[in-house]
């Protein structure tokens, strides 16, 4: 890593400062997925990138806890037509090419490769970056009885850092498997990740967070 203060290296200056602790990992983890909207995911509009690979790799986590009765959250940013062409959402003075993510436009439908059981999975519809910020995730969370979330989605220095510092701050661990998160550029990209693990979570592999969420026992079913 590139020199810091004094001549130490970032990982050494980091280290010093005590940061990049392990994170508990609870037994009632929930799957967040954000923003994974084709306006996002598909290169044909002005937001997106093709993000092919992020979205078969989160399918694949999503499928690897169902049996464990993992829930499922999905997110997507839209606005009203109101709200995409007026000043009410500060952040799209600075971001206006996000006024085209409009209320039952394509840019904001789900990508369609996404294993999503609508009468099972969450939707939480949002205004801004964080997942959390606005909406009722974290009580929804809660209620579900989660202990653990585990970040997905676009773009990573986006709404994928500003979901999981949030996830911190309402008390849940914070997992990010890398290859279900996606962004335009690599630079921005790998410092969110680098920041991420450092203060606010696990950085994982796709392959470790299968085995985490298969190793889970299967929910218990009422007798009737």
């Amino acid at each position: 890593m590139n020199s810091g203060l004094h001549g130490r290296t970032t990982d050494d200056t980091y280290a010093r400062a005590g940061f990049g602790a392990p994170v508990r990992r609870g037994r009632r983890p929930a799957l967040l997925v954000v923003d994974l909207t084709r306006g996002f995911t598909e290169d044909g509009f002005a937001t997106g990138s093709d993000l092919t690979g992020v979205v078969e790799s989160t399918a694949r986590l999503i499928d690897a806890g169902r049996p464990a009765g993992v829930p499922v959250v999905f997110t997507a940013i839209s606005y009203t037509p109101a709200e995409a062409a007026g000043d009410a959402v500060t952040w799209l003075g600075k971001a206006p090419g996000l006024r085209a993510l409009v209320d039952g436009s394509d840019a904001v439908a789900l990508d369609p490769r996404l294993p999503r059981q609508p009468g099972r999975d969450h939707l939480v519809v949002k205004k801004g970056a964080s997942a959390f910020f606005g909406t009722g995730l974290a009580a929804t969370l809660t209620g579900l009885g989660c202990d653990t979330v585990v970040v997905c989605g676009a773009t990573t220095s986006g709404c994928v850092r500003a979901s999981a510092v949030d996830a911190v701050q309402c008390g849940f661990p914070v997992l990010v498997p890398r290859d279900c998160a996606g962004d335009r550029a690599e630079g921005p990209a790998r410092a969110a990740l680098f920041d991420i693990q450092a203060k606010y979570g696990d950085v994982i592999g796709l392959d470790d967070a299968i085995g985490y969420l298969t190793s889970l026992p299967a929910p218990r079913r009422a007798h009737p």
